[in-house]
């Protein structure tokens, strides 16, 4: 019977360890709030966020939401009409007032609602 070399076994052990530890310690948990996609912010990530309005709450969590190309802004809409129509109106809801916020990109929402929005727009959909 013929043993194995100890160094390619340890080499081996040692990049098996390496692997296991990396995938255990690569997310997932359930540490913090979860985060949603880049396009939308869910109950989870508004929870710390209660008591700020929703425009600074954007700004804590998807700031480029807010930067329109060529100085226009995104659109707002809330639970799918306009009101207002600019960021102005993100600072007159409070978070707890909120389900979710979701942004549309100029192409996305072109398609979705016609021509007019060249930034985008930010939907709000609030606890009815």
């Amino acid at each position: 019977m013929r043993s194995l070399p100890v160094r390619p076994l340890f080499v081996a052990t040692f990049a098996l360890t390496l692997c296991i530890a990396g995938c255990a310690s690569s997310g997932g948990g359930t540490d913090g709030p979860r985060r949603g996609s880049s396009t939308r912010i869910i109950a989870d990530e508004l929870a710390p966020l209660m008591e700020l309005n929703v425009y600074d709450a954007i700004q804590r969590l998807r700031p480029s939401w807010l930067r329109g190309r060529v100085g226009s802004a995104p659109v707002v809409l809330v639970d799918g009409t306009s009101q207002g129509g600019d960021l102005r109106t993100l600072r007159s809801y409070r978070v707890r007032d909120i389900e979710e916020i979701e942004y549309m990109s100029a192409s996305d929402a072109t398609n979705r609602y016609g021509t007019g929005y060249g930034s985008g727009v930010i939907l709000l959909t609030t606890r009815r």
